[in-house]
């Protein structure tokens, strides 16, 4: 049986290529490590796609779309890190899904994030977490994720 030896093999295993950590939005740090804990400041997907789940996105996009916001944190991780093997555990997710107001899956959106990181990190993945139906977000994106995680300085 072949035992992965780090997260990074695991990521290769899974044909996913982490990208360059994406720069702030705005004035503000991409992370801060305080104590131990890192918090990653909110995260969109790739490409800016713009629009509202339940108007122009299905639920099943914007858990792709919260997915490719996971691979995103990922690139941050690593990037401040320099490993993935320093990540202890992912602590808190908090997603706030830009969603029209009779939109009832942002669970269900979240879970894109989620499941990646239990995939990822296996039993450290698992984090406690909360989400929330936003009525905008920065640059009309369909979901942004901020993250804590324990790390090893």
């Amino acid at each position: 049986m072949f035992v992965m030896n780090s997260i990074e093999q695991r990521l290769e295993a899974m044909n996913i290529t982490l990208p360059a950590a994406s720069d702030p939005a705005a004035k503000y740090a991409n992370y801060v490590i305080v104590n131990g804990l890192m918090f990653v400041s909110g995260k969109g997907p790739r490409g800016n796609p713009k629009g509202k789940l339940g108007v122009d996105y299905t639920t099943e996009e914007g858990y792709e779309f919260a997915r490719q916001t996971g691979i995103e944190v990922l690139a941050v991780l690593k990037s401040a890190l320099g490993t993935l093997d320093k990540v202890k555990r992912a602590v808190k997710v908090q997603g706030f899904v830009n969603a029209d107001p009779d939109f009832e899956e942002h669970h269900k959106v979240l879970n894109g994030f989620s499941d990646l990181f239990m995939e990822v990190f296996e039993e450290r993945g698992s984090h406690a977490r909360s989400v929330f139906g936003a009525v905008s977000v920065r640059d009309n994106l369909p979901i942004i994720v901020d993250s804590i995680f324990e790390v090893v300085e």
